[in-house]
């Protein structure tokens, strides 16, 4: 049933042992390993059902793509590798080939479908061995017993229902904490080192199990993000049409701005200066929502889309850096503006290539503002760049080292 003030104090009473947020039941997310069974391991990329929320009543499969180094026969036997699930995206589904690119840097990576259907079978690419893009050719089944559509009514008015088992943002969210718990059980996978990375409403998603699962070593949410009421965000006409108490309600559960003071899981946060459907301005207030270890990337006008949402590099190195030891990101600290000036200080193990100022002037919608940048100059680990013109009103700094990694300071946002 429906979240309310009476099962809060509830599960505040017992939320050592019950552990449970919201609708989730976070003890049993985390403890128990979902069921599930192979549909094929006659390839490179297996394929898999496991047991999901119920939904109206009934019990639900969720299918799911799974590689390794090992599925991929490049690893000696016994070995184990770091775990990572990845969350597609509205419009996309499992996709074979971003499972592919994971194993093939050596994680055993696992994806899932998380609109109660499954995409088509894998096909490889004969001269190059790779899987190819599944999630926008062929034609996607509904699963018999498939959990909710991917749509705007199961993600928004569903919170006119008592029953939370009907809500996509229910279902999506313990589905990728029901496939942790899958990850983890396997034998090659090291279970102590594990990752979460989604793209649009896959990071919208990421942000709210990196609220709810802290076995997680780290998170990138790619666009998605909280703070979907507010601001130019293209879902919010779909929160403001929910009468005022359902409104508050979801807000409440489901958007992640309400739980990101939960996340304890290092977290970079991934967007383009531009992204229409989660603004900057929303962007920055959930970055800001994080207590923890933190880290950005902006983006002058990134593409939104699954290809460019898991083509950025910071990406893998970030997770590389918690989950195999690699070397971290550069660290750069919030702008200081002196005079004519603008500092700032950056921490990187690997040397700085590259850093610029970048702003805006223009007005209106964020999403249609142009963008200048300005090189910044680097001596060791302080940055200066020109103070940025009186009507910039939007501007940070993008510093990059010699891998290409590129991070960003906080974002200033002035209007």
């Amino acid at each position: 049933m429906r979240f309310s003030v009476f099962t809060a104090a509830l599960c505040l009473a017992t939320s050592l042992k019950a552990e449970k947020v919201g609708p989730w039941d976070l003890g049993a997310l985390k403890s128990n390993v979902p069921a599930m069974k192979w549909v094929r391991q006659d390839q490179p990329i297996h394929s898999l059902t496991y047991a999901g929320e119920k939904y109206q009543g009934k019990d639900t499969e969720v299918f799911a793509f799974y590689a390794s180094p090992a599925t991929l026969g490049e690893a000696k036997s016994g070995s184990k590798f770091p775990g990572v699930v990845l969350i597609h995206g509205g419009g996309g589904t499992a996709f074979a080939d971003w499972v592919h690119l994971w194993a093939k840097r050596g994680y055993a990576a696992i994806a899932m479908d998380l609109n109660g259907s499954r995409p088509p079978e894998v096909e490889f690419d004969p001269k190059t061995g790779m899987a190819i893009g599944n999630g926008h050719r062929g034609e996607r089944k509904r699963l018999p017993n498939g959990g909710p559509a991917h749509g705007h009514p199961e993600k928004f008015d569903c919170i006119l229902t008592p029953d939370t088992s009907d809500d996509w943002p229910f279902h999506a969210a313990a589905s990728v904490m029901r496939a942790h718990s899958l990850l983890r059980s396997f034998p090659e996978v090291d279970a102590e080192h594990t990752a979460v990375t989604g793209i649009s409403w896959g990071g919208y998603t990421t942000c709210l199990v990196a609220s709810l699962d802290d076995r997680f070593k780290a998170a990138v949410p790619v666009y998605g993000c909280g703070f979907l009421h507010e601001g130019e965000s293209v879902q919010k006409p779909s929160i403001d049409k929910l009468d005022p108490e359902h409104r508050a309600l979801w807000v409440k559960e489901y958007d992640p701005g309400s739980l990101l003071p939960r996340c304890r899981v290092p977290i970079l946060f991934v967007n383009g200066t531009n992204d229409v459907h989660y603004v900057l301005d929303s962007y920055m207030k959930s970055y800001n929502a994080v207590p923890g270890e933190k880290h950005i990337r902006i983006q002058v006008k990134m593409p939104h889309g699954h290809p460019p949402g898991w083509a950025p590099k910071e990406i893998g190195l970030f997770i590389d850096s918690k989950c195999r030891g690699g070397d971290p990101l550069p660290n750069p600290s919030a702008p200081v503006v002196t005079g004519d000036k603008v500092t700032v200080s950056c921490e990187s193990k690997i040397p700085l290539k590259k850093a610029e100022l970048n702003y805006t002037t223009d007005t209106g919608l964020r999403s249609k503002r142009e963008w200048k940048s300005i090189p910044a100059t680097i001596q060791g680990s302080t940055i200066t760049a020109p103070k940025p013109p009186a009507e910039a009103n939007t501007w940070f700094i993008g510093v990059t080292d010699e891998r290409d990694a590129m991070v960003s300071t906080v974002v200033e946002l002035a209007k």
